[in-house]
């Protein structure tokens, strides 16, 4: 009787998924997306944009000062033409106001929200950590984590039917980094403030989450002090022996932006194959 009670379930979810499968090759099929932090088409946010804009959703782009317009106006010009571009600088309150009024002027909601921004001034990556000034350290955590509280709280009202938040941290939030200084203290912050937002916004159904990326060649990471012996230190001791690939990145992305991921929320995702479980190193 078990099994034929498994095989009539089995039966049942074969059908159902048989019936759903076409309608869910594009599980983000009428949402609409904000991406803040694309910087070039090696950027983990690109990536992610890319995974998002395949799965149905249409995107915005957010974008700081002309310095970084024209990249993210010739990649998000690859999604068509009338794709929605507005500048903002996140450390700017009045800046994230003017952008999301613009949104609204085009969209009357917003289901997905992408924060993928970081800095700290270079000098504060270069020195010892108990070297770091007060400025530098307010600056990173501005920019690299109050930045997500500011627009999760400018997004929220637009989430009226819920919505999935998902911030980028790394490693260096858990553990010390050789280099990576007052970043990892402020992508300890943004991971915390992942969790307390994940706490408030929950009743709106709209969930928060951070994904901790194994290290990758971009923009940002150029920056790292000793980052080419970081990549070789992850392949030679991670569980897949292997580096993690953007295209990697922006699969996990969509997962928890889909309603696959709908009970996921306040977690940090590692997508780092496998380094973040070691202890010891063979």
């Amino acid at each position: 009787m078990g099994s034929g009670a498994w095989l009539g379930f089995g039966l049942t979810w074969a059908s159902a998924t048989s019936h759903h499968s076409k309608q869910d090759m594009k599980p983000l099929e009428g949402k609409v997306g904000l991406v803040a932090g694309v910087a070039n088409k090696r950027s983990i946010a690109w990536a992610i944009a890319q995974a998002w804009h395949e799965a149905g959703a249409e995107l915005v782009f957010t974008y700081q000062g002309d310095r970084l317009k024209g990249n993210v106006e010739q990649l998000a010009g690859t999604f068509g033409e009338d794709t929605l571009m507005v500048p903002c600088d996140v450390s700017s309150d009045e800046e994230i106001d003017r952008a999301f009024d613009a949104i609204r002027e085009r969209h009357d909601k917003l289901d997905l929200l992408l924060h993928s921004i970081a800095f700290a001034p270079k000098e504060a990556l270069e020195s010892d950590f108990i070297q770091t000034s007060r400025e530098a350290f307010r600056v990173a955590h501005d920019v690299s984590a109050y930045s997500l509280v500011a627009l999760s709280r400018a997004a929220a009202p637009m989430m009226s039917q819920g919505g999935s938040i998902l911030a980028m941290s790394y490693y260096g939030a858990e553990k010390v980094v050789p280099h990576y200084n007052v970043m990892g203290v402020a992508k300890a912050s943004l991971e915390a403030s992942t969790r307390y937002l994940a706490a408030d916004l929950g009743p709106k159904q709209i969930r928060v989450n951070c994904i901790s990326a194994g290290p990758v060649n971009t923009l940002a990471a150029r920056g790292i002090s000793g980052f080419s012996a970081m990549l070789k230190h992850y392949e030679a001791h991670a569980p897949l022996k292997r580096n993690v690939v953007p295209e990697e990145l922006g699969a996990t992305g969509l997962f928890l932006a889909s309603d696959g991921a709908a009970a996921i929320t306040g977690q940090v995702i590692y997508v780092d194959s496998g380094y973040q479980i070691m202890g010891m190193y063979q």
